[in-house]
């Protein structure tokens, strides 16, 4: 197996025949921006994800360690409410804790903000898009209190650091996430056998969680239809006891929990002792197989190319994980380089935050533009459209993420709120709105066909041509 080093040192200067800057930007980042050019070729894109992380820097968002600190606080602010019932102190535990809560709130609306700009401003644009395909694939969000709102300093700590690494290390990092464990409930998944299930006896002893084994198998790396079954699990499952954290700490691994014995996964035993060591085994293992190679390569062909994509692009997605170790820059090289991601005609209908996004990029929103904004005001103009529009801010409806097929988002409701927001926000964002003809040009490039310019010169009003510009089915869709 090559290194992504040597990958990269062997491969030369590839050129990629029918390139388009244009697609590049539509396809594989968040539209066109009259900021910023377009990038000239496969290897400037593929530089920009290992290159430094200006959007971070630019636009910070929270990380989970400093987030945990607000978790603490709520633990300790709960500890004194119990401590003194019925007092004052008591009274101002409570408030104090309900005070952490909706700041914690308030800033989850911010990172939504932050996440928009990043996407805006980025002249990296692919970066964005795979944090955001691989936050998608490893979906979790907390389930009760304060971490409710800890997605984004999850994707920042758990998601962002590793999209060009391998496959193992983003899946370890994923997995044993306290945002993870607490979403898919593995904090109260106890070994049948384990110390503490014995001393609590079968009475108050807690039960095995298959949630997070189940998930990991079927979402995470082997797919749905992977060569697995019920006991494999089970086993999993068993292997998985263990797995938790504390507020002050991060991640943790209680071994009364754990079940003791080995389990055996697809085959593969994993030992007598119950360790964090025999979890990460079992990681890399399915990191590692055939399945997962496949699994993953449809998931980015489908993500980035088309619902329904050349099986030979899927085909060569899969050579190149299995032939690099899971190295994941090399999934991205062969995507960049198949004849069949640079096809003109756009087919995958944008998310509706990724419509958002990309609306804000064409009209050249300012890096400030939300700095003097309170919660309310983004709620408004963001949170509650992108809610009608049908992806609710952090609140994915399963842990398989959003949908990636057009007709979830082509609904009688979803349309109407994008042409909602579409007619009414822009002109709240910028003034003065630019000229629609100009518009068109800017935000659509060559992909502006004469029916888009017509609409938007004999629109009744300046708001409108730039609502049927957005409307348009090039600006819809990449």
């Amino acid at each position: 197996m090559l290194s992504w080093a040597c990958y990269t040192a062997n491969q030369g200067s590839k050129t990629v025949r029918n390139f388009d800057p244009e697609l590049a930007e539509i396809r594989f980042g968040y539209g066109l921006s009259p900021l910023y050019d377009a990038p000239k070729n496969v290897a400037r894109m593929l530089d920009g994800l290992t290159g430094p992380d200006d959007m971070q820097r630019a636009f910070p968002i929270e990380p989970f360690v400093k987030f945990r600190a607000r978790m603490v606080e709520v633990q300790r602010q709960n500890a004194i409410r119990r401590k003194n019932r019925g007092t004052e102190l008591a009274a101002a535990a409570r408030k104090q804790r309900n005070v952490i809560n909706q700041e914690a709130r308030v800033a989850m609306f911010d990172w939504l903000g932050q996440t928009m700009l990043r996407r805006v401003h980025t002249q990296t644009a692919l970066r964005e898009r795979i944090v955001a395909f691989w936050a998608d694939h490893f979906t979790a969000r907390g389930k009760r209190g304060v971490i409710r709102r800890g997605t984004s300093p999850y994707i920042e700590d758990a998601i962002r650091p590793f999209i060009t690494g391998r496959f193992d290390d983003l899946l370890q990092a994923a997995v044993m996430h306290p945002l993870m464990l607490d979403y898919l409930d593995q904090t109260r998944s106890m070994g049948p056998a384990s110390f503490r299930a014995l001393k609590r006896g079968p009475k108050k002893a807690a039960g095995l969680n298959e949630n997070l084994a189940r998930e990991v198998l079927e979402l995470h790396t082997l797919g749905v239809d992977g060569p697995y079954t019920q006991e494999d699990v089970t086993q999993l499952a068993e292997l998985f006891t263990g797995l938790s954290f504390d507020a002050r700490n991060g991640f943790k691994f209680r071994k009364d929990f754990a079940e003791p014995g080995s389990e055996t996964v697809l085959g593969v035993d994993y030992g007598e002792e119950a360790t964090v060591k025999s979890v990460r085994a079992a990681l890399r293992d399915l990191a590692a197989h055939p399945s997962t190679a496949r699994h993953l390569a449809s998931k980015l062909a489908v993500h980035f190319v088309s619902d329904t994509p050349d099986p030979a692009l899927v085909d060569a997605l899969e050579a190149a994980y299995v032939d690099h170790d899971g190295q994941l820059m090399a999934m991205y090289d062969v995507l960049l380089n198949h004849p069949s991601s640079w096809e003109r005609s756009v087919s995958n209908f944008k998310l509706p935050i990724d419509f958002v996004s990309s609306a804000l990029r064409a009209l050249a929103i300012p890096k400030d533009a939300f700095a003097d904004r309170d919660e309310k005001w983004i709620r408004r103009f963001f949170g509650a459209p992108l809610a009608h529009m049908g992806q609710t801010w952090e609140r994915p409806i399963g842990p398989d993420g959003w949908d990636e097929d057009d007709v979830a988002w082509i609904t009688p409701q979803g349309v109407a709120a994008r042409v909602s927001w579409s007619m009414a926000v822009p002109v709240r964002m910028i003034e003065p709105l630019p000229d629609p003809r100009a518009f068109a040009e800017l935000a659509l490039g060559s992909f502006a066909n004469e029916a888009v310019r017509f609409a938007a010169s004999a629109a009744e009003s300046r708001p409108e041509a730039i609502g049927v510009v957005l409307m348009s089915p090039a600006f819809q869709r990449r």
